[in-house]
């Protein structure tokens, strides 16, 4: 495990960011956080599941949000290469 490291603090808008040196970067693009006295404990946040983000979605209110499909383009006597 890398030593302790100093890190520069910088503004981002206005949230507080650190800059994380290379040797301690997460993989990934999200992180959990937890603040314990003076400790900032930074951990990769669990990966989500594609069911959990299925569950997000919302459901079509109307039919008509799909185009018309020619049906004779799924025809199964037609040969898509032809």
């Amino acid at each position: 495990m890398p030593e302790k490291r100093e890190a520069s603090l910088f503004r981002n808008g206005r949230n507080q960011a650190v800059r994380i040196p290379r040797e301690f970067e997460f993989s990934g693009d999200r992180v959990m956080m937890q603040k314990i006295g003076n400790q900032l404990i930074l951990e990769p946040a669990p990966r989500r599941k594609l069911a959990d983000v299925l569950s997000t979605l919302k459901p079509l209110s109307r039919a008509d949000h799909f185009p018309d499909v020619d049906d004779t383009l799924l025809s199964p006597d037609s040969d898509p290469l032809a």
